[in-house]
């Protein structure tokens, strides 16, 4: 079960970056790129309002701005970053996965999912993965480069957009929850995941104004961003990517366990829970005959239990979606049920999450893979 593939940290050298957008920027930020370009700073929040709040880009419908300066500001503080090559629906039209092009060509994915009560959006926060996991679509894709903070917040104003104007079954409505568990390792790629997750959160017109706790960020286990992001004052959802609770098994799923041991990455999410009051996700892909014994499913209780018992972890198990010729499948119905049953008597919170999007190669990378070959 070993992988050829070198853990990446770091984006290619020769990665292109597309050009500055108001998405980039901080409020402040934007009030000077504005004055730069010859214009009163309160242009900014104007531009802010349009882009976040009325979810518009093009100039002609920016009537309170002046007409001989709309397209300048537009041309300089809204580029084009993403281009859309299909969007696959299924779930009678409530999940929508788009497959979208990069100015340098890069491949990336995000997905619309709507359920009662919420809709819930998966970005994508790298194109391709440097963390080699051997299950996983876009890790055995390996790393093409970050995306820029403002390419991640395009993928949520775009489905914004469609539930806005009623594209989306269902009706009118708007993104309440994101999940960073599109492409890419958020952690390896902190700085733009931070500044989209202001974005997200900061009020209208400032941001989209989406509840901090409506935000999940995921991670395989980068042990010094986790610690990072409890200092952040955002109090966002932590999902832990684990797969195994022993570091035999998780060294081969999970590379970087290599670098950040069981135990470490676990004490890290559990200092992220106390500081923030926000409880943990851990993320388990329920595969067959690799990491679905009830002897795990034993572990993994005790390992989460003795870390305390106030309610500050679930765990969240995935049946794997296969990614096609792959050697992994998902694990059989009655192990799964063995292992939710362990765990629930172990005193752990456990949910199966819902696969959806199964029919429109819904695992992550698997659009962008079927694209490429």
């Amino acid at each position: 079960m070993s992988t050829s593939l070198p853990l990446v940290f770091d984006e290619p050298r020769r990665a292109k970056k597309p050009p500055r957008h108001l998405a980039d920027l901080s409020g402040e930020e934007r009030r000077t790129a504005v004055e730069a370009l010859g214009e009163p700073a309160f242009r900014a929040k104007q531009l802010s309002n349009h882009y976040f709040s009325r979810l518009v880009s093009d100039p002609a419908e920016m009537t309170d701005l002046p007409a001989a300066t709309r397209d300048k500001l537009v041309a300089e503080l809204m580029p084009p970053l993403l281009t859309k090559v299909r969007d696959l629906e299924c779930d009678n039209g409530e999940t929508r996965k788009s497959l979208w092009k990069l100015l340098d060509g890069s491949l990336v994915e995000s997905v619309l999912m709507r359920y009662p009560g919420r809709v819930t959006m998966c970005v994508s926060s790298q194109a391709g993965c440097g963390m080699a996991c051997p299950f996983c679509a876009t890790g055995q894709g390996g790393l093409t480069r970050n995306m820029t903070t403002a390419e991640i917040v395009e993928q949520v104003v775009d489905g914004a957009r469609a539930l806005a104007r009623g594209e989306i079954a269902g009706g009118p409505g708007r993104v309440s929850n994101i999940v960073f568990m599109g492409m890419g390792e958020p952690m390896a790629n902190y700085k733009a995941v931070i500044g989209a997750v202001r974005r997200f959160t900061d009020p209208s017109p400032e941001g989209l104004g989406i509840s901090a706790r409506g935000v999940t960020v995921s991670t395989v286990g980068l042990v010094p961003r986790i610690n990072q992001l409890a200092t952040e004052g955002i109090p966002v959802t932590l999902a832990l990517s684990l797969h195994a609770p022993d570091n035999e098994l998780r060294d081969e799923l999970v590379p970087i366990n290599n670098r950040w041991k069981v135990d470490e990455v676990l004490d890290a999410a559990w200092a992220y829970a106390e500081q923030t009051k926000r409880r943990v996700s851990i993320e388990y892909a329920m595969i067959r005959d690799i990491n679905d014994h009830a002897w795990r499913a034993d572990l993994l209780a005790e390992k989460l239990r003795a870390r305390g018992d106030w309610g500050w972890v679930h765990v969240n198990l995935i049946p794997l979606n296969p990614t096609p010729g792959s050697k992994w499948t998902a694990s059989d119905p009655a192990d799964e049920r063995e292992f939710v049953r362990r765990l629930e008597a172990g005193g752990i919170p456990v949910t199966v999450r819902d696969t959806r999007g199964q029919e429109i190669d819904g695992a992550c990378g698997q659009l962008a893979a079927a694209s490429k070959s």
